[in-house]
């Protein structure tokens, strides 16, 4: 039988090992997105004139990451700094407060909202018998991603360690939860989409389909992912330039290239 001290030794070792691992992960984070930085991203997200004002903190960006190893970490730094400008641009058009004339202009208006207003349904999919809904609890957007409908409440709620359809809520009231379904949802492949991680890395290999459907790798195809069957093969979509005019801001003050093939008004949705 192993002796206690070698045991107590054993399991300081794992949580050193843990430990470390998530204090690498939140420097490679901090590195790329100061706090400084981020405020100057977000510079309206704690105006009173935004409902979410005080809950996107820096803390709770850098901490959700942790349970994301790969995000913002793979590739060449140039890589790393456009996933990391991609998946803050996204969740800002989600999350907008900004208008065409906003004070320091439309794209300094991210992370205003932390949940959908006046949803037309509650999103339930009840033929998703996977992914039951539950009485009295609606699954409209919340968090920096808008997370939609009980089919992927459910699934993020079972990687991230919470009840995504008992309690949708929580991804409205927890900022670090809030952050991290945002994550999982760009970092999770979901059949036949490619992860949103995998496209901005140059992971992504377009099957026969994807090119038939002319579903390029770049920005534009993070936002097919996203919500393609509403905004994709438009011309001159306004949604979608919105998300083009914060990813284009968003590399600027991470000083890195966009990358090509920024829009999707050439692609058809995924089915």
């Amino acid at each position: 039988m192993a002796q206690p001290s070698f045991l107590l030794f054993c399991i300081f070792l794992s949580f050193f090992s843990i430990l470390s691992s998530y204090q690498t992960k939140a420097t490679t984070i901090t590195r790329l997105v100061s706090k400084s930085l981020y405020d100057s991203m977000f510079i309206h997200k704690d105006n009173t004139a935004c409902p979410a004002n005080g809950f996107y903190t820096y803390e709770s960006f850098v901490k959700a990451t942790g349970r994301f190893p790969r995000f913002g970490s793979v590739g060449s730094m140039e890589t790393r700094r456009r996933e990391v400008a991609a998946f803050l641009a996204q969740i800002s058009h989600e999350t907008t407060g900004g208008w065409p004339t906003a004070p320091d202009g439309p794209y300094a208006w991210g992370l205003c909202f932390k949940e959908e207003i006046s949803p037309q349904s509650n999103y339930c999919d009840s033929s998703n018998t996977k992914w039951p809904c539950f009485s009295n609890k609606t699954y409209h957007g919340r968090g920096p991603i808008q997370l939609s409908w009980n089919y992927n409440y459910g699934p993020a709620g079972r990687a991230l360690g919470f009840d995504g359809l008992r309690n949708p809520e929580i991804v409205a009231n927890n900022s670090v939860i809030a952050f991290q379904t945002a994550l999982w949802f760009w970092m999770t492949e979901q059949s036949p989409k490619p992860s949103c991680h995998d496209v901005m890395i140059g992971r992504y290999r377009p099957t026969e389909a994807d090119l038939a459907a002319n579903r390029t790798g770049g920005f534009g195809l993070t936002t097919n992912i996203i919500n393609g069957g509403l905004e994709c093969g438009i011309a001159g979509d306004g949604r979608v330039n919105d998300r083009i005019g914060f990813y284009q801001r968003y590399a600027g003050l991470l000083n890195v290239g966009t990358g090509p093939n920024l829009d999707c008004e050439n692609q058809r949705p995924f089915a």
